[in-house]
């Protein structure tokens, strides 16, 4: 590695999250403010909506089957 050309690394690097929650991880920034993380995102909580528009996946469904019997 060249000497001076690297930013410094800050082992203990505070995250601090809308939600609240703050933790602590090596960063190039000493401290960082993040919108979501893995304390409020959807999928980690279990919140996640899966949403199946108008029947989409039944129409596909439908496609491959006259599609398998021709």
């Amino acid at each position: 590695m060249k000497a001076d050309i690297h930013p410094k690394y800050y082992d203990n690097a505070t995250f601090t999250c809308a939600c609240g929650n703050v933790f602590t991880i090596g960063s190039v920034n000493e401290n960082v403010n993040v919108e979501i993380c893995s304390q409020c995102h959807p999928f980690y909580t279990g919140q996640e909506k899966t949403l199946d528009a108008t029947g989409r996946v039944d129409r596909f469904k439908k496609r491959m089957a006259k599609v398998s019997t021709k």
